[in-house]
């Protein structure tokens, strides 16, 4: 099969698609594989990697899409590449439909095969496409979480752990899954007075098993919320349903009974997000105010660390490329239900249901 890696033109998204070993790995399988030269430069990898494991490069986006049959990406395809996908081109990146209709749309109107990330699951109904990305945002998002509260930053100057006589900040984490735990790691460690909120006891018992005695565990509804978030200074969004858009647990009249300079992280931006005043940032540009509260919502948070998130992605994208190149999509897809369950549109029409259950106009 042939297939294509493009630089990604996502803002200030310095992520690729394969690293030099994926490619490596591919053409030991006997596939011919498209590298768009300096894709792979802000994530640490040279064209010359590429050329020594074995692909071809090719001097622009136009060329990997017209060239390939299948396009490994990082993030879904922006508007000015929709006219580059052909017809029963294969596409296996992460899409979000649930949460971009043109997008979906435009997915239909290419008839593409979509195959995404996010929906792929394990036997016991994991997500291992998406876990590696949700470990990393996880734990940016008390990074970022923590720089944002200080007062040059428009947020409350507290500093996260506290000092000797000061008490520690109060970190609010909604969502017990990967973002969650690996978010209150991070907080933990730096000694903040940790509440992690879920409305699945299994994981709030495996929470308060893994996590240190400055995390407390409560079950989330919208009395604990509310209640919570006038008193915490870090809020951390890391609800996820699969495929769903994000509900919105936290909603714009809770702003007004934040303290001053709270500050909001919201990782389920990818999936609408789970704070009603939510909307996708970037890198560049990652924060805005409302009500005294600072939002940050970048929706590719782990694209500022490309190095870590291309070789964590490529560890767990790899196997399932190589099966869909050798064994051609249809088969692939047919002789693992877990990939199965990641594809979303094929042949112009939806397939996932919860893609179809998010947009009215739209049909399986």
């Amino acid at each position: 099969m042939k297939i294509g890696i493009p630089k990604e033109i996502k803002n200030n998204e310095s992520r690729v698609g394969m690293t030099p070993s994926g490619v490596f790995e591919l053409v030991k399988n006997n596939h011919k594989v498209f590298v768009q030269s300096t894709a792979g430069l802000a994530s640490g990898f040279s064209n010359a990697d590429y050329l020594n494991a074995g692909a071809e490069l090719l001097n622009n986006i136009e060329e990997v899409y017209a060239m390939s049959e299948m396009i490994v990406k990082v993030k879904e395809p922006i508007e000015q590449e929709y006219a580059f996908i052909k017809e029963n081109q294969i596409l296996f990146t992460y899409f979000h439909f649930a949460s971009n209709q043109k997008l979906t749309e435009a997915m239909i109107q290419q008839k593409a095969i979509c195959i995404a990330y996010e929906t792929v699951e394990d036997k016991d109904g994991s997500l291992p496409l998406l876990t590696p990305m949700s470990e990393v945002a996880g734990r940016m998002s008390i990074q970022q979480g923590a720089k944002y509260l200080e007062k040059p930053m428009m947020g409350r100057g507290i500093l996260l752990g506290g000092v000797p006589g000061v008490p520690p900040a109060k970190v609010l984490i909604l969502g017990a899954g990967v973002v969650g735990i690996q978010a209150a790691k991070m907080a933990a460690g730096l000694g903040a007075d940790i509440t992690i909120l879920d409305i699945d006891v299994k994981r709030l018992r495996y929470a308060a098993d893994v996590l240190p005695s400055n995390c407390n565990t409560q079950y989330s509804n919208e009395y604990n919320i509310r209640e919570n978030v006038k008193s915490h200074d870090l809020i951390i969004g890391g609800v996820l349903l699969k495929g769903k858009k994000a509900p919105n647990l936290i909603t714009r009249d809770m702003l007004k009974t934040m303290k001053p300079g709270t500050v909001i992280v919201d990782v389920a931006v990818d999936q609408g997000g789970c704070v009603e005043t939510t909307r996708p940032t970037t890198h560049q540009d990652p924060v805005y105010i409302i009500d005294n509260v600072v939002h940050y919502s970048v929706a590719n948070m782990p694209g500022a660390v490309p190095y870590t998130s291309t070789l964590a992605l490529t560890n767990v994208t790899t196997p399932y490329v190589i099966k869909i190149a050798n064994m051609g999509w249809e088969n692939a897809l047919n002789s693992d239900p877990g990939l199965h369950k990641g594809l979303n549109i094929a042949n112009g029409k939806v397939i996932y249901k919860e893609i179809i259950d998010s947009f009215k106009t739209i049909e399986a």
